[in-house]
């Protein structure tokens, strides 16, 4: 598909098919973290079945989080290496596959070990969907555009969530506990076909006007360069050392490798949290759930339009989205007073670890837009890679901890609830943490070429 100049198109209507592509990322994340949560939603059933303690519980995410940060690192690369198309549809196909593999857990010998090999499969699958999903937001949106775009198919981890504590627990309890993995693993490979006929590179997809094309590349025209082609199989190579060495890089890994743990201690944990502390399980859960996603979307959405405001105001792009994400740092602070005010009611509970779960998905869809904003789209994936492997241990750390340390605070203090408080202590301070970090780091964006 040959795409004429600017000077042919510029009398010609952009066109929206981007915001199709948008659509689809979406969906994908929803259909990511609907797969991602099932576990967590029937840990009172399963850990009641079998006799799982927190730490077995932790020992099963925690799995999940390493497998899926190693994984990160090289799924970035995968996908660089076989572009987008191909790298997302084996990607879904594959976390599709281990989501269903919970089903069977039963069949191998061992407490936990058949949960953890569906846990192993799902984490190396869904290791490619935010490098595939960047990847393809830089391929398909201006820069001016892509915190906004990044926060809306992101917000599909939100819609995921929300969805899941309503379906899942309706289909274990009516169809049994199997069922709910099943099902729900087989929704990706209903998106793989969309996937599959929808989606091509811009400079491929008949679909794509050609004052919509020029308008992507619209950065590129603006700074007087020639349009950075987009390939499926260029065969560009850059080694993992070559990105290391920026700190541009450092700034990322370290931002993602603090605060992705927060996210996932509140996706993995807060219904075994309601258990403990409120003695809710199975269809109880359902709504409280519910409110803290919903509270979420709020910061998906108007994270990644809030660096905007300051943009629009003179500020060079860089430092407005750092300002803003200051801003957002501050609003997890309230995850402190979650157990205070929660001893009055659980929805207080929700409230607040919703408000720090909103801030954390307007934190995510700015810090993502950094790597796209810095480097070239051939490295787009592989930064995202290293920056969600950092993410994984991160979550690794805090997941299998904070098992073990709710086991600690019940043998010694009798209660699951001073370890809960002292896991909402450091997930409140996180993000100050990881902003003054990235701040030093660097202080002033400067696009790489590599």
């Amino acid at each position: 598909m040959t795409k004429p100049t600017l000077s042919s198109s510029v009398t010609q209507k952009v066109g929206n098919y981007r915001w199709t592509i948008c659509a689809l990322l979406f969906f994908a994340t929803t259909i990511n973290y609907l797969d991602r949560q099932v576990l967590s939603l029937l840990q009172p059933m399963l850990a009641e079945e079998f006799g799982w303690t927190d730490s077995d519980y932790g020992t099963i995410v925690g799995v999940f989080s390493i497998v899926y940060a190693a994984s990160m690192l090289f799924a970035g690369r995968f996908i660089d290496w076989l572009g987008t198309k191909k790298g997302y549809a084996w990607s879904i196909i594959v976390w599709s596959i281990g989501a269903i593999l919970h089903a069977f857990a039963t069949f191998i010998p061992g407490r936990i070990f058949g949960f953890t090999l569906g846990r192993t499969v799902l984490a190396i699958g869904e290791a490619g969907n935010f490098p595939a999903a960047i990847k393809a937001t830089a391929e398909y949106f201006p820069k001016k555009e892509r915190a906004f775009a990044t926060g809306i198919f992101n917000s599909g981890a939100n819609v995921g969530a929300i969805l899941a504590p309503i379906v899942v627990p309706w289909i274990a309890y009516h169809m049994g506990w199997q069922w709910a993995f099943i099902i729900i693993g087989a929704v990706g490979f209903v998106w793989l076909i969309a996937w599959l006929i929808m989606y091509e590179i811009p400079s491929k997809n008949k679909n794509l006007s050609a004052a919509e094309y020029m308008y992507i590349h619209s950065d590129d025209i603006a700074n007087e360069q020639p349009i950075e082609q987009e390939s499926e199989d260029d065969g560009q190579k850059f080694s993992f050392i070559q990105c290391l060495k920026y700190r541009q890089t450092w700034s990322f890994a370290f931002g993602k490798f603090m605060t992705d743990g927060v996210w996932w201690f509140f996706l993995f944990w807060t219904p075994a949290y309601l258990k403990a502390q409120y003695g809710m399980e199975g269809i109880d859960i359902q709504w409280p759930i519910a409110l803290l996603y919903t509270i979420t979307v709020i910061g998906s959405v108007g994270g990644g339009a809030f660096p905007t405001y300051f943009i629009n105001k003179g500020m060079e792009p860089y430092a407005g989205r750092m300002k803003a994400m200051f801003i957002i740092a501050l609003f997890p602070l309230v995850i402190i007073g979650a157990q205070y005010l929660g001893q009055y009611s659980y929805w207080w509970a929700m409230l607040l670890i919703g408000i720090g779960g909103s801030a954390h998905q307007a934190w995510s869809a700015n810090i993502f837009t950094t790597v796209s904003d810095m480097f070239p789209k051939k490295a787009t994936a592989t930064i995202v890679g290293i920056g969600g492997m950092a993410g994984g241990i991160g979550s690794f750390l805090i997941n299998k901890g904070s098992g073990m340390l709710f086991d600690y605070s019940e043998t010694t203090w009798g209660s699951k609830e001073p370890g809960y408080t002292i896991v909402f202590c450091i997930c409140a301070v996180a993000y100050l943490i990881a902003w003054s970090v990235m701040k030093s780091l660097v202080p002033k964006m400067t696009p790489l070429k590599m």
